[in-house]
């Protein structure tokens, strides 16, 4: 049986494209921005938008490697991975990150609901802690980027 996860994966989901519980989801968030809002750098030292979409996207794709048994590497990640290099700031380009964003995060929600409740307290390969840490952990990291994304994009409007 797999009820937590189920539950787990449609908090997850939520925050992503549902009714979330905090406030907007993260659809609802970037619906509009345009690749130079999304480039933008608003307020001095924090990432723009875009950055935090390459960010929250690296760490996604590294959960759902996880979860196909694949280490999560070491921490702390290089830079370049941590927070991908933007090489291209077209419209199509932004276009591109969210949808790639988007579709990582289904795979993770969508592997969480098909996850055993059992399996919840093994080990993440290449971690101290827990799937069920893992998967709190990072409904938290994307809330807090949702955060920051909101602000940055009421300081640009």
């Amino acid at each position: 049986m797999n009820r937590e996860c189920r539950h787990i994966a449609e908090e997850i989901r939520s925050t992503f494209e549902g009714e979330a519980w905090y406030g907007d989801s993260v659809q609802k968030l970037l619906q509009g921005v345009t690749a130079g809002q999304a480039f933008a750098h608003p307020m001095t030292g924090a990432h723009s938008i875009w950055e935090l979409v390459l960010h929250v996207n690296a760490w996604a794709e590294a959960a759902v490697n996880a979860l196909r048994g694949i280490p999560i590497a070491k921490f702390p990640w290089p830079q370049e991975k941590d927070f991908p290099p933007l090489t291209d700031r077209s419209e199509a380009a932004w276009q591109q990150a969210v949808n790639t964003l988007f579709s990582t995060h289904k795979q993770f929600w969508q592997a969480i609901e098909a996850f055993e409740d059992n399996r919840l307290e093994e080990k993440v390969p290449g971690r101290s802690y827990t799937f069920y840490k893992l998967f709190m952990g990072w409904a938290d990291h994307m809330i807090y980027h949702a955060g920051q994304i909101a602000l940055l994009k009421k300081v640009q409007s």
